[in-house]
């Protein structure tokens, strides 16, 4: 019984964490899947998400900014706004650069945060972070406390989604695949590219905060190697590819999916011979990155690639004459 239970809490836990890097993978789709930013530095967002509700919501400490003691939903509100505003800040600079530019510069950026982070120990406890936050539900007794974490979890997701795709379907979601497609086209259209491709660019980084702030209460500690560019950035973009760029249902689909890939070969390289041990890490990227090459011969464009939204149909005159001619 012990072993069906602890089986049972492990796939909690696999869709407690699929689920944060769903909204993870929502926000990186808002800006390279609508609009073709480059964004390689998910990981300082999701940093100060993580950092900032995790201050919010602490106890009073010595050892690092804190004793807000505030409600989830305010730090969790507060982790999007303050990431909103930086993000601002940082499109004023880089969306001016175009493609591998912009990445570069957002990788450097990124690291710039990470480098903070790790060195103001005034507010952040430097590189042993912070400790004690505390978890939603977390006084309900077992398995409830992780149920409703979950249940959390997925109605974000869920209202993400809605949000996001009734986004997709409106005028401003064909511009932003107008400016996709051809930049120079949807300006020539009078639409303000920048304007739009800031939208965008803010609106996926805050995604990217709250799935900081989520994965900050659910582990209960923040430290510098939880933003490691591996498992923040890179593994992201992966999901991303895999489900679908430009689809929301494939950006969900790809994080639960390639989490759990990730996850299973943790358990792989754990059973490995001992001189094998110290490379288990080289040998878990390898294996994402092969599950990524199969994945892409066969679904080239995702597994549920774009599907452009129907434009609305407008009846003309002639149309409302020949329907009356008919009718007679």
């Amino acid at each position: 019984m012990d072993q069906f239970y602890g089986i049972f809490l492990y796939i909690i836990s696999l869709l407690t964490m699929g689920g944060i890097y769903a909204i993870l993978a929502l926000g990186l789709n808002i800006q390279w899947g609508f609009t073709g930013l480059f964004n390689a530095g998910i990981a300082g967002f999701f940093a100060i998400g993580a950092y900032v509700s995790a201050i919010l919501t602490t106890a009073p400490s010595l050892r690092h900014l804190g004793g807000y003691e505030l409600p989830y939903v305010v730090s969790f509100a507060a982790a999007m706004v303050v990431s909103g505003i930086i993000a601002w800040a940082v499109g004023k600079v880089c969306l001016k650069l175009r493609a591998d530019y912009l990445a570069i510069a957002t990788i450097g950026i990124a690291e710039i945060f990470r480098l903070i982070l790790k060195n103001e120990t005034w507010a952040t406890n430097g590189p042993r972070g912070v400790s004690m936050i505390p978890k939603p539900f977390e006084t309900l007794p077992e398995p409830w406390n992780h149920l409703c974490f979950l249940g959390l979890i997925l109605a974000v997701i869920v209202v993400i989604y809605l949000l996001l795709e009734t986004a997709r379907n409106s005028p401003w979601g064909r511009v932003m695949t107008a400016i996709r497609e051809n930049e120079k086209s949807a300006m020539a259209a009078g639409k303000d590219i920048e304007k739009f491709r800031m939208e965008a660019f803010v609106a996926g980084c805050m995604l990217m905060a709250l799935a900081g702030a989520f994965i900050a209460h659910y582990l209960k500690f923040i430290g510098p190697n939880a933003t490691d560019p591996l498992t923040s950035t890179f593994l992201v973009w992966v999901m991303l590819v895999v489900g679908g760029s430009a689809n929301n249902r494939g950006a969900i689909l790809g994080a639960f999916l390639m989490w759990t890939i990730w996850s299973a070969s943790e358990i792989l390289t754990s059973r490995l011979p001992d001189e094998l041990a110290i490379r288990t890490a080289y040998i878990r990227i390898f294996l994402i990155g092969l599950a990524l090459q199969i994945f892409l011969q066969r679904f080239p464009k995702g597994i549920f690639p774009e599907v452009r939204p129907k434009p609305e149909r407008r009846q003309s005159v002639s149309d409302g004459v020949t329907d009356n001619a008919t009718s007679r």
